[in-house]
């Protein structure tokens, strides 16, 4: 094995497909896990980092937010992907000069995102001047001279935006939405916006609160978990053990996705005989194969049935909600032709769901991304919470909303002021707190950013993690948007899509990873981070850096502001960055449920910050304070002949853009990446072959004259069993199909599950 980069790109050529497994995890997946940690990072260093993953005198997973359990954790606390994560950021590959100035950024721009991935970690500030070819290093000091010298030269604060990955500790998000406010602007966009926006929507407007009301400890206490449009084989795997645990407990598991997932089938559990041996645990009792879009029609009929059947929690519905007897009377108008075309479900088998959540006593309804980037998601998932509330499955053991988020501490930055949208509550502590003015209009989400770049009203970008271009929808507009800033700046790990396509002067700053230590004036610090199910705690990396020339993401924030801001400025910036317990214990003062943070967070499992649906039933965050029904129109996605409906998903050698290898080991997918699955019905009535060779082509009614169109060229067509008129692809090589304009209504997260597409033939 070898830890050197790849010098040859992707040979989609040499793609071959398999069929889709049965089952998740076994021996296969502990055999990735260590093939790709000695490959990147040796053997000693993956036995040394692995054994810190998730452990509490270690560091959280870069990967996804799935809690780790209360109490007693095992010795390996991780999933395959959260492995391939580390081996990524742990790597003994590096990005230096010698290879900035072996390589013109023209031929970095032509690469594949995995292979730009692969070369290895930043090591250096490097800048691109303009009209320059070659990105050259540059000195930290230069470097926030030259972003200041572009932000403070704007006309307005508004020019710039401020985008923030999930991966951002506490700390940094806390003090990057500081610097921006104190600069006079809340264009904040972030990663939410791309993904849960939708949830946390709906549930702040149904509940009052936009984060899920379950623990991990209610898994096993549930007799019903209902996963819908969520693959936790790929995207959460240590959900898995939890829900094999609920199985054992004696709970039903039922899946509802146009795909068959493995990891949702059976489960071979790497760390018990039963996984290595055995046949391993099925986990879905029922599997419903539903039509992309459907959900919102699907839990219209559940409820139209339980109202039908009156099984209802009265008491609940009477004491604790409001608006249900206009919810009752909108949805025993149900039309149940539309509900079938909607779902594609036998109506025996939403029935059989119906009666499964009447009889069961304490339910818990799983999301992800499947449900929140449709037009209609936020009414999708009003209707789920409509559905929990008519049972009184909210604020009991065992039982809730679960909206699973996808990046590690995307909902901690949120909670630290990481939005466009803050309310007044937060802005005024903040003012209080630091003896500042901050702005009150609304910022740019991701969408309006792009907008606002695309048409001159946004100059400078800076991004604290991530890869904007790569993530975000319509890549060709996105790309163009970024060429026209005077400035981008990345604050990033290793080398990625949104560094090859830039502004006039672009900088890449690079900041140390997780895994690594960081070392201040006052010693070693740690960061904490909150997961999906609002658990903060604390995560410290104990590697050397990958480079003496690497800062903290606060030591960046913290030296930008002084740049920005200048020596005068009210807020302790050079105190924050030499101790963070100081950032701390300003977030206990302005942060609601943050009260004696850093006490807390030196638990040994840190602290759950306050969530009163789930501790009281009490749902003071709504206009009534009251929990909400509300009524919503049916929406049924509608495809014209000759078209399919077109979600974009991950592969299981992927993680958000983060490409770590070329297969998707579940899917039968191998060494390659530019794949469309579509179902065998679907290929006969379009008179394709599995095997052959396509352009994806988006269909978008965007121009009064007639329909605009979106290309994405040379696709393999992968016969599989997806849900007729139903087809998947794999972003961010489909992001290019996603129109900006088309979002959801409400959150106005970008359409990635619902995309109108013909396949034409090459």
């Amino acid at each position: 094995m070898t830890r050197n980069p790849p010098q040859h790109d992707v040979d989609e050529s040499r793609l071959e497909t398999s069929g889709p497994k049965r089952w998740a995890a076994g021996l296969p997946g502990v055999a990735v896990s260590v093939k790709r940690g000695v490959e990147q990072m040796g053997v000693a260093r993956t036995v040394t980092t692995l054994r810190l993953l998730n452990q509490r005198e270690g560091f959280d997973c870069p990967g996804c937010a799935w809690p780790e359990p209360q109490g007693h954790r095992k010795l390996a606390e991780f999933c395959e992907n959260g492995a391939k994560a580390v081996a990524e950021e742990a790597t003994r590959r590096r990005v230096g000069r010698d290879f900035f100035a072996a390589h013109p950024v023209a031929e970095l721009a032509d690469k594949t995102d995995f292979w730009l991935g692969q070369q290895g970690r930043l090591t250096e500030p490097v800048v691109l001047r303009p009209g320059g070819t070659h990105y050259e290093p540059i000195s930290w000091e230069d470097a926030f001279a030259l972003v200041a010298e572009h932000l403070n030269g704007l006309a307005s604060p508004d020019e710039a935006v401020f985008y923030t990955s999930g991966r951002t500790s506490n700390e940094a998000a806390f003090l990057y939405q500081l610097l921006v406010r104190s600069f006079g602007t809340n264009n904040l966009p972030d990663c939410s916006n791309m993904c849960h926006e939708s949830s946390g929507a709906a549930l702040s407007e149904t509940t009052g609160v936009g984060k899920g009301s379950v623990g991990i400890d209610d898994f096993a206490r549930a007799d019903l978990i209902v996963v819908v449009g969520q693959n936790p084989g790929t995207n959460h795997p240590r959900m898995l053990s939890a829900l094999e645990e609920a199985k054992r407990g004696g709970a039903k598991i039922v899946a509802v996705n146009p795909l068959p997932e493995a990891g949702l089938l059976r489960f071979k559990n790497p760390q018990n005989a039963r996984g290595v041996v055995g046949a391993g645990t099925q986990l879905a009792d029922e599997f419903l194969q539903i039509r992309l879009g459907g959900d919102q029609a699907l839990f219209q009929a559940i409820g139209n049935l339980l109202l039908r059947w009156n099984a209802l929690d009265h008491e609940f519905i009477e004491r604790s909600t409001d608006n249900f007897a206009a919810y009752a009377e909108h949805v025993r108008a149900l039309d149940w032709d539309a509900v079938d075309r909607a779902t594609g479900l036998p109506r025996a088998q939403v029935e059989l769901l119906a009666r499964m959540f009447a009889e069961s006593q304490r339910t818990i309804v799983c999301w992800a991304m499947g449900l929140t980037q449709h037009r209609h998601s936020v009414a999708t998932i009003r209707e789920i919470a409509n559905v929990v509330l008519m049972r009184g499955m909210i604020g009991k053991p065992g039982a809730g909303l679960c909206p699973v988020r996808g990046h590690s501490n995307v909902q901690g930055d949120r909670t630290m002021g990481i939005w466009e949208k803050m309310p007044e509550k937060f802005l005024s502590a903040l003012e209080t707190e630091f003896g500042i003015s901050v702005p009150r209009e609304h910022g740019y989400d991701t969408v309006a950013s792009i907008r606002a770049m695309r048409d001159g009203r946004a100059r400078v970008f800076f991004a604290v993690g991530g890869n904007f271009v790569a993530a975000s929808p319509d890549t060709e507009v996105t790309s163009r948007a970024m060429s026209r800033c005077d400035l981008t700046v990345q604050v990033s790990t290793k080398l990625n899509r949104s560094h090859v396509v830039h502004g006039r002067t672009a900088l890449i700053l690079p900041t140390l990873g997780r895994t690594e230590s960081d070392l201040q004036h006052s010693g070693e610090q740690f960061v904490t981070v909150e997961d999906s199910m609002s658990v903060v705690h604390r995560s410290q990396g104990r590697l050397e850096p990958a480079s003496d020339q690497l800062l903290s993401e606060v030591s960046i924030v913290c030296r930008l502001a002084r740049a920005v801001l200048g020596p005068e400025h009210p807020v302790p910036w050079e105190e924050f960055e030499k101790d963070y317990d100081l950032i701390r214990d300003r977030i206990a003062r302005v942060v609601p449920g943050c009260q004696d943070y850093n006490e807390r967070v030196r638990r040994p499992d840190g602290f759950v910050l306050p969530h009163a649906p789930r501790d009281a039933r009490e749902f003071s965050g709504t206009r009534t304070g009251k929990a909400h029904f509300s009524a919503n129109p049916l929406t049924v996605l509608e495809v014209p002949e000759g078209r399919l409906l077109l979600q974009t998903l991950r592969s299981h050698d992927q993680y958000n853009t983060t490409i770590y290898g070329l297969d998707d080991r579940y899917r039968g997918v191998k060494d390659g990446r530019r794949v469309v699955f579509v179902s065998p019905a679907d290929l006969a009535r379009l008179g394709l072959a599995d095997g052959e060779v396509v352009d994806l082509v988006s269909e978008w009614p965007e121009d009064p004259t007639g329909v605009v169109e979106r290309r994405a060229e040379r696709f393999r067509v992968v016969s599989y069993p997806t849900a007729a008129g139903c087809a998947a692809a794999y972003f961010p090589e489909a992001n290019a199909l996603v129109p900006l304009e088309s979002t959801a209504e409400v959150s106005g997260t970008p359409t990635s599950k619902s995309i109108v597409v013909r396949l034409e033939k090459r």
